[in-house]
């Protein structure tokens, strides 16, 4: 490893509040003699800060100086004198060593009417074997360059940051807005923070760059990759950086850390590597594995292949019998947060499924239904019909016979009527008014025979 820092008050600023620290975790030595300055990683690993002071007057001087001290102590109480070499009791001293670091900035600045509201970022970056976790408070900034290309690896805990990923800004229009230094989070001015820790493996030839944003406001990614590929030395690297800020106006403090790692335990660079903002995950604090920052966007795997729960017939083209998609979304998802679309259809029961008919079938479904629904009206229809031909017969037996013929005296009358035996026809049933009718008829007709005229 071979490693380098600067920092610069810049042509704007009346003192340096930025604060910066190398330290060789191993043999606990955290100057920039040569022996630091050139080494092969040790068990414990090297550890690299960069703090921006802020507060006005001595505050932010002190703030980052208070930093920088506290975090170096810290590791040196829970790490490094620890016989464990384990990477996550690493992280988690990176993060309390930070977090150590807020709360006595907080009671000092409590205690100190004239120092209140001071504060400091902190971007604490420790490699360990080949991978590098970084702990981020703020908008100091942690890059890597590979290929000739730089990435940055930490994320700003700004406002522009923010407005970026809302899709307000562009990272072009956040970095000429007037409000691009306000930042969200520091150590110092609140009792508790939320430290960002990320990860990313490092490559042979890969160089690290760490940096206020004395620098970054000023001098893009690009040209910081530029310089470091047009430098060997480091020494020379953290110069001209500090340049180049100073004069595109140099209006803040400026502070650079840049570290090459190179040797026979790191792997060479691959074509697939990925870059960027990559979270480590904290069981206790429900943190997941993060998307890279700089990653292009990945298109969601296809939908698993429709299974259904039984062989579909041939005359049932168009039907399906699958899971509902939006219920089982609900009822499967895992809970920590896995995609449902990873779930295979195979693996959910019968019960689960829902049928689903497809357009062309229900469409015959429903000519199929009006079909029906006719046939039952016609043969309602029918049966009425039927029933009231049979009702009117029945209706007026009486009325009917004798419409249609005269009266006869030896018309048989039905079984149910009141008879009498006829002296003409003995033994028929004669209606008895019938009978009386006639006897009525023929005493009219004898009236009329007395009285008609002897002409006729």
């Amino acid at each position: 490893m071979s490693v380098f820092g600067r920092t610069d008050v810049g042509r704007t600023r009346e003192h340096n509040e930025d604060a910066f620290v190398v330290a060789d975790l191993s043999t606990d030595n955290a100057t920039l003699q040569p022996e630091v300055r050139k080494h092969v990683l040790g068990q414990k690993g090297t550890m690299f800060m960069v703090a921006d002071g802020m507060g006005g007057a001595a505050a932010g001087e002190i703030a980052s100086a208070m930093a920088v001290e506290v975090v170096l102590q810290q590791l040196r109480e829970r790490w490094m004198t620890n016989a464990s070499n384990d990477p996550e009791l690493f992280v988690r001293s990176l993060k309390k060593a930070t977090a150590s670091a807020n709360q006595q900035i907080h009671s000092f600045a409590s205690a100190h009417a004239e120092y209140r509201g001071m504060g400091t970022t902190a971007t604490v970056a420790g490699l360990l074997g080949d991978t590098l976790y970084v702990a981020q408070v703020g908008d100091s900034r942690a890059y890597i360059i590979r290929n000739g290309v730089a990435r940055q690896i930490t994320k700003d805990q700004s406002l522009m940051q923010k407005l970026i990923e809302a899709g307000e800004l562009t990272e072009e229009e956040a970095a000429q807005s007037e409000r691009r230094n306000i930042i969200l989070q520091a150590l110092g001015p609140e009792a508790s923070i939320k430290i960002d820790l990320t990860h990313q493996q490092v490559r042979r030839g890969d160089v690290l760059v760490l940096c206020s944003d004395g620098l970054s406001g000023q001098v893009g990614k690009d040209d910081i990759a530029r310089v470091v590929n047009e430098e060997s030395d480091l020494m020379s690297v953290c110069k001209r950086l500090i340049d180049r800020a100073n004069e595109a106006g140099g209006p803040d403090n400026i502070t650079v850390i840049a570290a090459k790692f190179d040797g026979s335990r790191l792997q060479a660079p691959a074509t697939d590597d990925v870059v960027g903002h990559r979270v480590f995950p904290m069981p206790e604090t429900g943190q997941t594995q993060a998307v890279t920052a700089e990653m292009p966007q990945v298109t969601p795997p296809p939908t698993p292949e429709r299974r259904t729960t039984r062989p579909i017939p041939a005359d049932e083209v168009g039907l399906e019998t699958v899971p509902a998609a939006a219920e089982l979304a609900h009822r499967h998802s895992p809970p920590n947060g896995t995609a449902a679309s990873t779930i295979d259809a195979a693996s959910v029961t019968p019960a689960e499924a829902v049928p689903v008919v497809s357009s062309a079938r229900r469409k015959q479904g429903m000519i199929v239904a009006v079909l029906l629904f006719t046939a039952l009206v016609l043969g309602a229809i029918w049966f009425v019909f039927q029933a009231a031909q049979k009702v009117k017969p029945s209706a007026a037996p009486a009325d009917s016979g004798a419409a249609t013929q005269p009266l006869q005296r030896d018309t048989v009358a039905p079984a149910d009527s009141a008879a009498r035996t006829d002296t003409a026809h003995p033994g028929a049933a004669v209606p008895v008014d019938s009978v009386k009718r006639t006897d009525s008829l023929r005493a009219d007709s004898a009236r009329r025979d007395t009285t008609r005229p002897a002409a006729r």
